[in-house]
């Protein structure tokens, strides 16, 4: 198998991997959802990311290895130190310097 399918081969796996996740989410209470919700969006991130990422073969062999390649790279991933927050901190800040920079500039155009 070329390593163009073995990647394709990851990637359907991933793909049913995350559908059965997805069936069983929908099948449980809404508080048992919410509590999923992080991981559902980081999963399919990872799905999404696996149809264009190109692995050389012997990783693309090494992750087709195990029955749950999804679920073992989210539980890499979730070990991961992110700068999430800090990312979201920085974006906070800039929008309201955003909308004091509009409210300043508005003022001096109306005479304030």
């Amino acid at each position: 198998m070329t390593g163009e399918e073995l990647c394709t081969k990851l990637y359907q796996r991933m793909t049913a991997e995350q559908d059965y996740f997805r069936n069983w989410l929908l099948g449980q209470p809404p508080a048992e959802i919410l509590d999923h919700a992080a991981e559902y969006t980081v999963r399919e991130d990872i799905v999404m990311e696996m149809e264009e990422l190109e692995l050389p073969e012997a990783q693309a062999r090494a992750l087709l290895k195990s029955k749950t390649p999804l679920a073992d790279i989210y539980k890499e991933w979730n070990k991961v130190e992110t700068h999430h927050m800090e990312d979201l901190r920085d974006v906070i800040e800039a929008r309201a310097d955003a909308v004091i920079r509009a409210e300043k500039e508005k003022g001096q155009r109306e005479g304030r």
